[in-house]
């Protein structure tokens, strides 16, 4: 066994993922798995794929793939120089006559067509001058002054008599409601990403709600965080198939650790959080601010 192989079947076992599902998440055979971890790289198709399979299990397993690589890369012994081969391709001289016809036939049918939109624009602008406004569109008219008699009172006023006959006005107030308080919205904020860890702040609730959709194979692990920031009870340790839903809701903020970021989608408390388009390990702590 290959110092690599050791690596990397020391970190598969101390994450407690078997073959079978390293098989399920990379795609690749048990088999050539078992090579890459024994450093027997000849039972893999060619060294195309032995680095391209070697890269999609360091990512599975939340390693840098780059460094996996160059570790590879040491063992392998310096490449022979093969001195290329160059091979004369001869040319059908009546199918490079057709290309040009072609060419020379699409290129003056783009001209034309330019030509008919100038045409077609400067129509439409002519027309619409043209035409205008009517002659005899009427004035809009204004609407006279309403004139009030000082000496009747309005509806909203209303008149007493006092003792000598005279009339006093009582205009009555109109209360105006006190405003609702609106509670504060959910803001679910990217703060920053930190030791390769993306860090989100929930505000606006005084829990977080969790929705997961897979769109492929994914293993995800839960957990939840102490009020200090720390790792705290590992709620859901699975692997995933394409289809599959979960939900959690928590009193407190908690870690994500997802082996393959582009089969999941992730809701927290309504809102979309975007965790990558490609099949790369990604970690996310939400942490959950009560007001």
């Amino acid at each position: 066994m290959s110092d690599l192989g050791y690596i990397l079947r020391k970190t598969r076992l101390e994450r407690k993922i078997s073959l079978d599902d390293l098989q399920e998440v990379t795609k690749i055979r048990k088999r050539y798995l078992e090579a890459i971890e024994e450093g027997n790289y000849k039972v893999l198709p060619g060294s195309f794929y032995v680095r391209a399979f070697i890269k999609s299990y360091a990512e599975a397993l939340g390693l840098d793939p780059n460094e996996v690589l160059n570790m590879y890369q040491s063992t392998l012994p310096a490449p022979t120089i093969e001195k290329p081969v160059v091979e004369a391709i001869r040319k059908n001289r009546s199918s490079v006559r057709n290309t040009e016809k072609m060419s020379r036939w699409a290129s003056s049918l783009m001209f034309i067509c330019f030509i008919l939109l100038i045409f077609g624009i400067v129509y439409y602008y002519t027309y619409k001058n043209y035409k205008g406004t009517p002659a005899d569109e009427k004035p809009t008219q204004t609407q006279s002054p309403r004139i009030t008699d000082s000496t009747n009172p309005s509806p909203s006023t209303s008149v007493n008599a006092t003792g000598d006959g005279k009339a006093i006005g009582l205009s009555t107030p109109t209360p105006t409601p006190a405003p609702t308080p609106t509670p504060p919205a959910v803001q679910v904020k990217f703060s920053a990403t930190e030791k390769g860890v993306d860090n989100y702040i929930i505000t606006g609730t005084a829990n977080l709600n969790i929705e997961f959709k897979i769109t492929g194979s994914c293993w995800i692990a839960v957990n939840a965080l102490t009020p200090e920031g720390e790792k705290g009870a590992l709620l859901r340790q699975k692997l995933y198939n394409a289809g599959d839903t979960d939900t959690f809701d928590l009193a407190s903020s908690a870690f994500l650790n997802v082996g393959a970021a582009s089969a999941l989608q992730l809701m927290v408390n309504g809102t979309l959080v975007p965790v990558g388009d490609t099949p790369n390990p990604k970690r996310v702590q939400l942490n959950l601010q009560k007001s």
